[in-house]
Order: structure tokens, then sequence, then C-alpha cells
């Protein structure tokens, strides 16, 4: 006989609870018959959370048993807990990704591969991470003066860096005059590259990287000091071309 499953969640006009969605969805997946229970306003979920003795909702009953919240219902089902986990280089990655399918996708869109596409790869990739950081640049700057030599010297280093960030990005796109863009990427290259490099290899600290903004579990390490050494290498190229 099928196993059958009590859910209680919380579903009114001003807030659908989104781990009774996702309990619903697990529990249908994993062959479980679903009776779903809304709990259609605040006075309702007081009362059930005072009748059951809980202090939150989704909860989820299977086969009379309280199996708990959303988290406890993966557990339940041997599942890995739900989100991050930990520091994890997944942001970085996955701007990466994109950024390289979308120069390859404009050059094969264009006069095909060549080395514009690597050109294209890095400047869109510095246009990226400079709007990662501009979505909040108190919080972004709160992280990167705790690693950043010049930013621990002069604190509003740390809140002009991505406008330059976003700025050789841009520019690079736009061609624009290279006296205007290699000074600039050479420079917030290399004294990000030299930064990195003396907090994690030389004074063996563990930071989180304000690569992709203030508030990433992104640890401070090779990946990150990648972006430095793409400004290093575009203001290098530049020059040489």
């Amino acid at each position: 006989m099928a196993k059958s499953a009590q859910l209680y969640r919380m579903a009114t006009d001003e807030h659908i609870c989104p781990f009774g969605l996702k309990s619903k969805d697990l529990l249908e997946r994993q062959g479980i018959e679903v009776d779903d229970h809304l709990l259609t306003s605040r006075a309702d979920t007081d009362t059930f959370k005072q009748k059951y003795g809980v202090k939150t909702t989704p909860q989820t009953f299977i086969d009379d048993e309280r199996i708990g919240g959303y988290d406890e219902l993966r557990e339940y089902f041997n599942k890995s807990p739900a989100g991050q986990q930990g520091t994890t280089y997944t942001p970085v990655i996955a701007i990466f990704a994109v950024t390289l399918l979308l120069s390859l996708a404009f050059s094969l869109s264009g006069a095909g591969l060549s080395m514009y596409t690597l050109e294209l790869f890095v400047a869109l990739t510095m246009a990226v991470l400079a709007i990662q950081k501009l979505q909040d640049l108190n919080s972004f700057s709160n992280s990167f003066i705790t690693y950043d030599l010049l930013a621990m010297k002069v604190i509003p280093y740390a809140y002009v860096y991505p406008f330059l960030e976003a700025f050789v990005g841009v520019a690079m796109i736009a061609a624009l005059p290279v006296y205007l863009v290699a000074p600039i990427s050479l420079f917030i290259g290399s004294v990000g590259a030299i930064s990195v490099i003396k907090a994690v290899y030389i004074d063996k600290r563990e930071l989180k990287c304000a690569c992709v903004g203030g508030d990433s579990n992104v640890p401070l390490g090779f990946i990150s000091l990648t972006e430095n050494l793409f400004m290093i290498a575009a203001g290098i190229w530049m020059l040489v071309k």
C-alpha cells in the first residue's frame, strides 16, 4: 500500500510559503499521495502551530508520523541538504561559463572564432563581475578591504574599484583608445593579484572573495586570482596589439 502524507503549509493572499511548495513537490516525486492542507490566514497558521507544538510551517506527516519541515523531509528521504553549504566556487564558475558561451556566440554569428573571441570573453567576464559588485557596494567594500592592499590603506578605492572594472570591460568591447584602458586594467589587476597572493599563499589567511559581491561564499584562492590575471593579461595584450 502506497504511503500517504498530510502536508500543512501557509498559503495566504500575502504569502505563499516556498518550502511548502517544495515539500509538496518532493513528496509527489517520491510517489507519495499528498493531502494538501492550506493555512490561508495567520490565525490558521498560529492555531496549527499551537495544536501540534511546532514553531514553523510547513509540517509534513507521513502515515501519522510527524516528519517536520522541508529540511527534515529531505533528510527523511536521504536527500542532501538544500541550498549552498559552506564555501563554493559555483558563482565564479557560472559567470565564466556564461560569458565564454556569450563570446563564442557573438563570434560565431560574425566573423568566426579568432583572438577577438578571447578578448570578448575577458571583457564580458569583467563587466559581469563588476555588476555583481555594484549590486551592493557597501557589502562589497566590507569584504574587499580585508585583503586588498590598496583598499586597506585607501578605503574609497574599494568603492571605485567596481566602476573601474566595469569601465575596462565595456571599453574593451567598444575598442576605446588603448591609453585610456590598458593602464587601468594593468593597475587594478596587478594590485589585486599581489593582494590575493599575499593573503592566500603567504599569510595563509582563509577569506571570502569579494569577486562576485560582498555576501558570497566564494573562497579567496586561485579561481579568485584568475579575475586579476585576466585584467593583467588584457592590459598587456592591448599594449602589445
